[in-house]
């Protein structure tokens, strides 16, 4: 009896212990990324979890410690997705929360098995780190690669791996030391041989990324071209301001004034923030319009500031006219972007977003299944189905500027919102059929104002603002395209093709901040010089190659972690039996 005791007092304790390692890691995991910082911890956040998944800790137990306290970690850290869609933040917090659980297990498995962690880990990590973006249309976010988005030199390998090389990189350290410390908790020599070579070959990895990194950034200068100057506005609207529809032509005549301003100083394209315009702007639906609306004021007065002035993309509504029966005909709305032309026209194309976000700008099963598409509408902020119809191409816009004597014609594509988080999309903006580069730059236009709170008068943004720029940087490195940004309470700024964030611009109008981190929650303009890079990489040929075999792996894990369970569940049956 005495025994028995003793032993659930064991398994007690390990418990506690596995708790607090997870713990730990999750609170690492918060302040490595913006807007604490503290990326250095990133390299050894994972230890604590690793050394958590023992092979003392009962499976079972260890599943539900991971899940209880990942499901903690993602709903705190997604606090600002909460007064946005209550359903969309619970329903995906529930489902990243069963990622860490399988981590855990596939980690004790190859513990138990002798599996060299420091090969394992980075190879699960990274697996899981895939599957986030499964659920609710992709979510690419909190990486421990996005931690690094400050550490220049090292993340210059998203241009062969992707973001998932950082992550890769990092997780492979993480294993490592986790690694010697088992071998010094079970009194092993740490400096064995297979020790020594294990560190040798992830101190290569680490000098060999370093190098890399240099040489990129030192080469830079021979592939990289001063380009247009171009203007990013930003706005200062909180959703519930936006969303009343009671200020569009208070909105507009603010970033007009911006957008004269920042002609004056001399842009030769200028961008608004996504759906600021709040008008349907193509002119061939506007028959099926209430006449009440500003789409034709809107549209005149775009034309009027373009023409002989610059080029000027803005973010508003297009929509399609889709036929319903003989006698009916609806109309499908876009989030969409128009350029408006020197020459006072609408360019002959529009981009549609093609990638919705669920419930923030689509609602489900409205024609599968009614009953639940019922419910979901009673958890939205809105009192109407405000779907939006999805896009299909990968629109190309081209523009002509007059630098010098000769003309000079550039083209780029525009990512809206969260587009800029998701590698395949700006991928498919940057390369064409045939492996060529097809465009000189992106443009982002977001509406980060969903992501603010209104108190006293004042914008208060949240830590949603900091951690969209940092992702964002990491499409730059991938494709070696410079992004622009304009986004509605911040943060707009310039990334260039080496994943920084500038700081400081050419001219802004007053109390811009030169710090991009800092553009939170004003509202202002930038003028900058865009730099164009002609390199082309092996991820913009190539995709998520590191990513998908990463999940290929953790498949075979899952199963092989199954079929060892079932036998050893079915061998425990037999034995009980006998």
């Amino acid at each position: 009896m005495k025994k028995f005791k003793n032993a659930k007092v064991l398994e007690g304790g390990e418990a506690v212990k596995s708790a607090l390692s997870l713990a730990f890691t999750a609170l690492m995991l918060t302040v490595i990324q913006p807007p604490v910082n503290w990326w250095p911890l990133a390299w050894v956040s994972f230890v604590p979890f690793i050394l958590a998944c023992s092979p003392q800790t009962k499976p079972k137990r260890l599943a539900i410690i991971a899940y209880t306290v990942s499901l903690l970690y993602w709903l705190g850290n997604l606090y600002w997705v909460f007064p946005i869609t209550v359903l969309g933040w619970a329903a995906f917090c529930v489902y990243t929360a069963l990622l860490w659980p399988i981590l855990a297990l596939t980690i004790r498995y190859c513990i138990v098995k002798k599996i060299p962690l420091f090969l394992a880990v980075p190879v699960l990590v990274v697996g899981t780190e895939r599957l986030q973006g499964v659920f609710l249309g992709g979510f690419f976010w909190r990486f421990l690669a996005h931690s690094q988005f400050q550490n220049t030199t090292i993340i210059q390998i998203a241009d062969i791996f992707g973001a998932a090389g950082v992550s890769f990189l990092i997780a492979m350290v993480n294993g490592l030391l986790a690694e010697l410390i088992l071998d010094a908790q079970r009194f092993k020599n740490i400096f064995k041989i297979s020790n020594l070579i294990k560190t040798g070959l992830v101190g290569i990895a680490v000098v060999a990324t370093f190098v890399y990194g240099r040489w990129r950034i030192e080469q830079s200068d021979k592939f990289i071209e001063t380009g247009p100057l171009v203007a990013s506005l930003q706005s200062n609207v909180p959703q519930s301001v936006k969303r009343t529809f009671q200020a569009d032509r208070e909105i507009f005549d603010d970033l007009m004034l911006s957008s004269k301003a920042a002609a004056e100083a001399g842009a030769e394209l200028i961008i608004w923030p996504e759906t600021m315009v709040q008008a349907t702007l193509n002119p061939d639906v506007w028959p099926f319009l209430s006449p009440t609306e500003n789409y034709e004021v809107f549209d005149k007065a775009l034309r009027e500031h373009s023409r002989e002035t610059a080029y000027v993309l803005v973010g508003s509504y297009g929509a399609n006219i889709q036929p319903e029966s003989y006698w009916d005909i609806s109309l499908v709305e876009h989030n969409s972007a128009f350029l408006y032309t020197p020459a006072g026209q609408q360019y002959n194309k529009r981009y549609d977003k093609i990638h919705l976000v669920l419930f923030g700008e689509y609602l489900p099963f409205r024609n599968t299944f009614r009953p639940l598409y019922n419910f979901l509408m009673k958890c939205t902020p809105y009192n109407y189905d405000y779907s939006l119809g999805a896009g299909s191409e990968y629109t190309i816009f081209e523009i002509t500027t007059r630098q010098s004597v000769q003309p000079n014609t550039y083209k780029f594509g525009v990512i809206i919102c969260y587009e800029d988080t998701i590698p395949a999309m700006t991928r498919r903006f940057a390369m064409d059929e045939q492996g060529r580069k097809r465009i000189h730059w992106l443009v982002n236009i977001s509406n980060d104002g969903w992501f603010v709170r209104f108190k006293d008068g004042k914008v208060l943004p949240s830590t949603e603002l900091t951690q969209h720029a940092a992702v964002c940087a990491f499409r730059s490195v991938e494709n070696r395209l410079a992004i622009v940004r304009s986004v509605n309470t911040g943060i707009s700024c310039l990334i260039d093709s080496l994943g920084r964030i500038h700081d400081g611009y050419i001219s802004a109008s007053a109390d811009f901040p030169t710090e991009a981190m800092n553009r939170q929650g004003i509202a202002g303009w930038f003028v900058d010089k865009m730099p164009i890079d002609k390199r082309v990489t092996f991820f913009s040929r190539h995709g998520q190659w590191l990513d998908f075999c990463c999940v290929a792996c953790l498949i075979v894990s899952i199963i092989v972690l199954v079929l060892a369970q079932s036998g050893r569940v079915r061998r425990l049956t037999i034995h009980s039996s006998r």
